[in-house]
């Protein structure tokens, strides 16, 4: 008798299943910790191209002044500094494009609206001086050395090397000139004329002048101001402040473009560029510094006032405006952060907020683009609504006073006196018409420096009528420090 038998299958080794069971564990949690580190190294890197500074393709260094290698290292930076030779308009101003005829001595073929023509009480105010032939509306930071070589004011007036400090990009050419000493390369420059002095340029205002090509960091490198911010911080009683050195990174964010946008003057045998502020920043303060100097721009060629010439102290109006003591600085208004992917990019195109109101404006105001335009716009309306009234007085008392001293029709005591009222409301006037934010950066203060300019004016004219005379007490809480020297010369 056969039987059969069925063959029972083994049950799995316990061990085996184990071993298997803690490989599979073991492959899972390898490929979820790869899974998580890839994804870490992801948002790394992300992270990191955000905050890159640049990715090295050119050599630079401190004799690297053409823009355009440092475009290689910094593409979207480049790309909107080059944007700076567009011409727009506001409102209030901006570089309208106008045709211009080429000549041997200015191959420009644009240009922009003369301000002499709009307003011609402004060649009255510099009558005798270069201003009153050429004062055309700014262009960008790109047309800043061409504008200087070509306008009349440097063709038909000798001019000190000293004016190529800010219109030019100058670190090369301070330490080439001192060979090696930036300050004295500073000293050698001023002293030279401004057609040997333009020689030494080959660009405008660089990514050099603003950045040290080794950190990217700003820094500044203009020894006008570092003499300057060191007086005024003196000023407010922070003594031997090292700007470089002791500056904030928003500061800085200022003080760059600081450098340039102030009032200044070129005093003394070597012309050196000399910055107001030993006693602060507002008109007054400056006023009160080039009185006690002693320093003259020009005498007046219709009336013999020694004058005083502002330039353009976009700075000194902005410290005094709510803006600057919030902490914005001008760079986050005029050149504000965007986003370009993952990266955050200053905008090198510098140019009016009111062109880029998104991303200058309403990063900090919440309310709609047009209801900042038209806050803008009333300011200004005011602001020049004011401006033109001072602009009228002024101009009354120069022809009054034109005309005192052609007839002899009032003492010479009261003709000086008068004189040194047109010294300071031309000052105060030119002070705002030079500053080019049309009131805006502190609009408070800007109408107050107006309505003392018309004061000024009309006392002067009383002064011609025997109203005012010599003996007469000064009045205002600055009347001391702005009484101008009369027998100062340049």
């Amino acid at each position: 008798m056969s039987s059969s038998t069925t063959e029972r299958p083994r049950s799995a080794d316990p061990s085996k299943r184990t071993k298997t069971l803690i490989g599979l564990t073991i492959l899972l949690a390898a490929l979820v910790t790869v899974g998580v580190a890839l994804l870490l190294i992801n948002i790394m890197e992300r992270q990191q191209e955000g905050e890159e500074q640049f990715f090295r393709v050119a050599d630079i260094d401190e004799r690297t002044v053409d823009p355009a290698i440092w475009g290689q290292n910094f593409p979207l930076q480049y790309d909107s500094y080059k944007s700076t030779e567009q011409m727009e308009t506001t409102q209030h101003g901006g570089s309208e494009a106008l045709p211009h005829e080429p000549s041997a001595q200015d191959p420009r073929t644009v240009v922009t609206e003369q301000k002499i023509e709009v307003d011609p009480r402004l060649v009255q105010m510099w009558k005798g001086y270069a201003f009153s032939v050429d004062y055309r509306e700014k262009r960008g930071h790109a047309y800043m050395l061409l504008d200087q070589r070509t306008t009349r004011r440097v063709t038909e007036f000798k001019q000190p090397g000293a004016c190529l400090n800010c219109h030019a990009s100058m670190p090369t050419i301070y330490a080439d000139l001192g060979k090696g000493d930036v300050n004295k390369g500073f000293a050698e420059l001023n002293k030279m004329s401004y057609t040997d002095a333009t020689k030494l340029a080959e660009h405008p205002i660089s990514c050099l002048d603003c950045h040290d090509p080794k950190s990217m960091e700003l820094r500044i490198t203009r020894p006008a101001f570092v003499e300057g911010i060191k007086q005024y911080k003196a000023s407010v009683g922070v003594q031997d402040f090292d700007v470089n050195e002791d500056a904030t990174a928003q500061e800085m964010r200022t003080y760059v473009c600081a450098q340039c946008h102030v009032e200044y003057a070129f005093p003394g045998e070597g012309k050196t560029l000399t910055y107001p502020w030993k006693y602060g920043l507002s008109v007054r303060d400056e006023e009160r510094y080039w009185n006690e100097t002693g320093w003259n721009d020009w005498t007046h060629e219709l009336t013999g006032a020694k004058m005083l010439k502002a330039q353009h102290p976009e700075f000194e109006l902005y410290s005094q405006g709510v803006h600057s003591r919030a902490g914005v600085s001008c760079a986050d208004c005029h050149m504000p952060y965007e986003r370009e992917g993952g990266m955050k990019v200053s905008n090198h195109q510098v140019r009016s907020p009111m062109l880029n109101v998104n991303n200058s404006c309403q990063t900090c105001h919440n309310t709609t683009e047009q209801e900042l335009k038209d806050r803008v716009g009333q300011i200004q309306d005011r602001h020049l609504h004011t401006r033109n009234q001072a602009s009228q007085a002024l101009d009354e008392l120069i022809t009054d006073l034109e005309k005192a001293v052609k007839e002899k029709s009032a003492s010479p005591e009261n003709i000086e006196v008068a004189r040194n009222y047109q010294r300071k409301a031309s000052f105060y006037i030119d002070w705002i018409v030079s500053e080019n934010s049309n009131g805006f950066h502190a609009p408070g203060e800007a109408l107050r420096v107006l309505n003392d300019a018309n004061e000024a004016a009309r006392k002067g004219q009383l002064a011609l009528r025997g109203v005012i005379t010599p003996d007469t007490p000064a009045e205002g809480p600055a009347a001391a420090e702005s009484t101008p020297n009369p027998t100062a010369t340049n």
